[in-house]
């Protein structure tokens, strides 16, 4: 728009007043930016109204042209690419996150629960509106897009991740994810929600290490409450974050220091030196052991599950690098 009121200006005085290119170029830059010097050479009548004509026309001009620089900078467009590049640089950072994929209840509660164990997560989620009320909400780390297109994973970091959660509301949506992420990612522990049964063995197929179905799991959880209630208060006391709060944990046996890598389990006398009890033992062949004795065998595979507060988890973790609560 600047660049054809110059033209215009250009060639009205070149045709009007008998002007040279310079002597109208000039002319112009003076009459459109109003700084006030004298004319060339004294203007014809024709010459004062097509002057009059292209200082309205470029005020009008000029004012655009600040309005929508304004908008670039201060409201839209820059703001958006800035936040844009920042968010690609803070992702290209990462190593070892995990990544949400879809923000609906399941997600949501999921990417909560992470940022409670300290985390860093980065959601994928393709409604516009709800990526803008997180990233205002100084939820930053939100990828926006669909989670099935390969693009939007990989600006996830998804050849990074340490694990991927699928939410998508559809099982068709979830398997095809699935796929994608392994096929960038096989490393990964990837974990998958399923609304049919018979959605379950083909989530597994395609590469999920976990494939969880929200509404059997819940409507275990209400059946098991009218049978064993206080069993499962216990259970819940223990899993939900509060002041008190009693945490579960996993420690592989590989990681300890070198005097609890002991051959048997009462050698390790977790209770008495950390205050913390195994509840269980996952052994190098995959099995469980639930409430294991003392003379349960460790070797370097074998996992522990400890029980501990919040105080007795963080000398766990400064023994063995764990992640505790805040």
């Amino acid at each position: 728009m600047v660049a054809l009121v110059i033209v215009v200006g250009s060639v009205g005085f070149m045709v009007l007043e008998g002007y040279t290119f310079i002597e109208a170029f000039y002319m112009t830059m003076i009459t459109v930016s109003t700084v006030g010097f004298r004319e060339v050479h004294e203007l014809s009548p024709n010459g004062m109204v097509f002057t009059s004509l292209l200082i309205i026309f470029s005020i009008g001009t000029f004012a655009y042209t600040i309005s929508a620089i304004t908008t670039y900078f201060v409201a839209g467009e820059y703001r958006d690419l800035f936040n844009a590049r920042k968010l690609e640089r803070t992702i290209d950072n990462l190593d070892g996150h995990v990544i949400v994929c879809g923000y609906g209840r399941v997600g949501e509660k999921a990417y909560a629960d992470l940022q409670a164990k300290g985390h860093e997560v980065v959601i994928v989620e393709k409604d516009e509106e709800l990526v803008t009320q997180l990233r205002e909400g100084l939820t930053p780390l939100v990828i926006a897009g669909d989670a099935t297109r390969d693009d939007r994973l990989m600006a996830a970091a998804v050849e990074r991740a340490h694990a991927v959660i699928c939410t998508l509301p559809s099982d068709a949506d979830n398997l095809y994810t699935v796929l994608s992420v392994r096929e960038h990612n096989e490393e990964a522990t990837i974990i998958s929600r399923a609304s049919q049964a018979a959605s379950v063995a083909k989530l597994r197929r395609a590469g999920a290490d976990n494939v969880i179905m929200p509404d059997t799991v819940g409507g275990a959880h209400m059946a098991s409450l009218v049978v064993n209630p206080d069993v499962m208060d216990f259970i819940d006391h223990i899993r939900i974050q509060g002041k008190d709060a009693i945490n579960l944990e996993e420690v592989d046996v590989k990681d300890l220091p070198s005097e609890f890598r002991l051959p048997t389990l009462g050698e390790v006398d977790a209770r008495n030196r950390l205050g913390v009890n195994v509840i269980g033992v996952k052994t190098s062949a995959g099995e469980f052991i639930i409430n294991p004795g003392p003379n349960t065998p460790l070797d370097n595979a074998c996992k522990l599950f400890v029980l501990g507060n919040e105080n007795q988890l963080r000398l766990l973790n400064r023994l063995f690098g764990l992640q505790t609560p805040d």
